[in-house]
């Protein structure tokens, strides 16, 4: 789907991914753009430099998604492509309790279900639409220090793909972005570091969002190297577990402080 001419609507777009979207989306001609976010003095100040429309919402319900979806089409008017960009980066393994577990759900998860329950049937009906969903290479590899994390994000990837095999064909384009580290608050707060060598800019994620979405790509790989390590998973997966025990063992040997405590 082009992006010109478009009505987009972009979640977390107050900072990060979410801001170097709607700049990228403005850029590449989109008609409007509404960035959505909980900080709306950020949603805000992004919007003025797009001529955009600011939504302040807490996507972790389902009303807060059904109010920002009603805001933002007031705003900008029908919504063409809606990025799921919205997420939290909670950490812990199997100690990690319930609430961290269940914010994780709605937000990394349930917000981009009830957002595309509410959008696709106008999509279908008047021939089009995107949904464009930020996961992570988390969701195809999992995370050595973040399980609630991980998981949510293989559930956003995996309705991603159960949403392009149901409405593919009827005109419902999906893009899942699934970039490695990315310079954002979220990878600072990591205590561990690992991701920051070969982390990249939140500009270049909206980039290689962009291209995907404009040619029809599901899957985008902002760090190719994703790719390798996914087909190496898939080819042995005992194999690949091994390394990756091997990998959190140098990772929690050079952090201070407890692993539980990422995010």
């Amino acid at each position: 789907m082009q992006v010109q001419g478009r009505n987009v609507a972009v979640t977390g777009g107050a900072s990060g991914i979410g801001a170097a979207l709607v700049r990228r989306m403005a850029e590449a001609g989109a008609r409007s753009v509404a960035v959505v976010d909980v900080d709306g003095d950020g949603a805000r100040a992004i919007a003025d430099e797009v001529d955009g429309c600011a939504v302040v919402a807490d996507l972790s319900s389902g009303d807060g998604v059904a109010a920002a979806v009603t805001a933002a089409e007031a705003g900008i008017g029908p919504i063409d492509v809606w990025c799921s960009n919205a997420g939290v980066g909670l950490g812990g393994d199997l100690t990690a309790d319930d609430p961290v577990w269940d914010t994780s759900w709605q937000v990394n998860v349930m917000a981009g279900v009830r957002a595309a329950r509410l959008l696709v049937p106008g999509w279908v009906e008047r021939g089009g639409g995107a949904f464009v969903t930020t996961v992570s290479a988390a969701g195809l590899l999992n995370h050595v220090l973040a399980a609630p994390y991980a998981a949510t994000k293989a559930a956003a990837l995996s309705f991603a793909e159960n949403l392009a095999m149901t409405h593919g064909d009827l005109g419902v384009e999906v893009v899942a972005v699934c970039p490695q580290g990315v310079r954002t608050p979220m990878l600072e707060r990591d205590p561990s570091g690992f991701l920051l060598q070969e982390a990249i800019t939140p500009e270049e994620v909206a980039e290689a969002t962009v291209e995907g979405l404009e040619h029809g790509t599901f899957l985008v790989l902002p760090h190719p190297q994703v790719h390798d390590y996914a087909m190496a998973r898939a080819g042995d997966h005992d194999r690949w577990l091994a390394g990756m025990r091997r990998f959190r063992g140098k990772v929690v040997s050079h952090m201070d402080g407890d692993p539980a405590d990422w995010g």
